[in-house]
């Protein structure tokens, strides 16, 4: 059974290191820059993405700045941002209660797991919409950000969340005879997100491919037994 010390541990370690990973970003890159072992080299800023031209690894890191959902997705503008970030709250909250009733009523250690990694993904990133706006000064693509300056790029819940892996596993371009993207440039895997953003696809993927086994083996538990005062003896027939 998974205690509820071993989820809060579980959860804590992965808040901690996204926010380590996410600061130290922050405040050592400039936007757009990819960094590898190397050299540190600047890149045009398209959509989060480095040109296909450009040769490069399949493992990266390139801060970007989302200031929406995933897929840099936004909406409503100020006021959008304010919904997205106050829905992550009631989100946030109402994951606190729910782990906790699933500790109480002892489901499958596995399924717990799932839960704690969305949950610590989706705190993850409040943590930024939250926050980041007041203990930051802005990100350019020339300078890093400084902490905790006189005054920071946004209000209280109107803060970028921070990405920075990014993954260009296969770079291509679509077929000739392919409709409508037919010789356009192909790549996979394009987005570039945190370790947050891991922990919630980790925990849902996970979810989704073990959900039967998860159901099954709480479904399996024994019945309890039911006490009874009747008399049982020889003579009486147990079907």
């Amino acid at each position: 059974m998974a205690k509820a010390r071993n989820v809060i541990f579980l959860i804590l370690l992965i808040l901690i290191a996204d926010q380590v990973i996410k600061i130290w970003v922050k405040t050592h890159m400039p936007l757009s820059y990819h960094w590898d072992q190397t050299h540190i080299m600047e890149t045009p800023y398209d959509k989060g993405i480095r040109p296909f031209g450009e040769k490069s690894e399949w493992c990266q890191i390139y801060f970007v700045e989302n200031e929406g959902m995933a897929w840099g997705w936004k909406f409503g503008g100020n006021m959008g941002k304010m919904a997205l970030t106050l829905f992550r709250m009631v989100a946030v909250i109402f994951g606190v209660w729910y782990i906790r009733e699933i500790l109480r009523k002892k489901h499958h250690p596995g399924f717990i797991i799932c839960v704690g990694l969305i949950f610590a993904g989706a705190l993850g990133n409040l943590i930024d919409s939250m926050f980041y706006g007041l203990i930051f000064d802005n990100s350019t693509y020339t300078s890093v950000a400084n902490i905790f300056p006189q005054k920071g790029y946004a209000g209280f819940l109107h803060g970028k969340v921070v990405d920075m892996f990014y993954f260009p596993l296969i770079r291509s371009t679509y077929p000739g005879w392919f409709p409508l993207v037919g010789g356009d440039e192909f790549e996979f895997f394009s987005p570039v997100f945190n370790l947050a953003d891991a922990s919630i696809s980790v925990g849902v993927i996970a979810l989704l491919l073990f959900q039967k086994r998860f159901m099954k083996e709480e479904n399996n538990e024994e019945p309890k037994s039911i006490e009874t005062n009747s008399r049982v003896n020889d003579n009486v027939q147990v079907s």
